[in-house]
């Protein structure tokens, strides 16, 4: 099993696309991703390079009280997980995922619908530890 992170497109603001879990090479399951615009992966302010990086399941934090997704190894920079998050001010570098994207709060920058849903379900099929590319 692989997910695979197809970026969109990048308007300064934030980074649209789709995550694809694919499992002998037929896609079993695909939402929309929303992350932070491409700043050559400065900590915070930045989605991370694409690439290939190995996930993880991990648990609750102070930051993120529930089970979630860390992206291993991404050059300079720790933290980095797939987590819920419905609008890109929610993000820090991490990759939120959702079932579509729709302006929800009006400020003119697609937002992603039904996180937490879209998340549970993710979880739900991934294992402990997975690959992870994104192009």
């Amino acid at each position: 099993m692989k997910a695979v992170i197809v970026r969109k497109s990048d308007n300064g603001i934030e980074t649209n696309g789709g995550l694809f879990i694919i499992d002998n090479d037929i896609v079993i399951y695909k939402c929309v991703t929303l992350e932070l615009p491409d700043k050559n992966n400065q900590p915070q302010i930045s989605c991370i390079p694409k690439g290939t990086y190995q996930c993880l399941k991990i648990g609750a934090s102070a930051k993120i009280p529930y089970t979630h997704i860390a992206i291993q190894n991404v050059p300079k920079r720790s933290g980095v997980c797939i987590h819920k998050a419905n609008y890109v001010s929610q993000l820090r570098g991490c990759v939120a995922l959702g079932k579509e994207f729709l302006d929800i709060n009006g400020d003119k920058q697609l937002d992603v619908t039904a996180s937490g849903v879209t998340f549970d379900a993710f979880m739900n099929i991934v294992p402990d530890h997975f690959e992870l590319e994104i192009k």
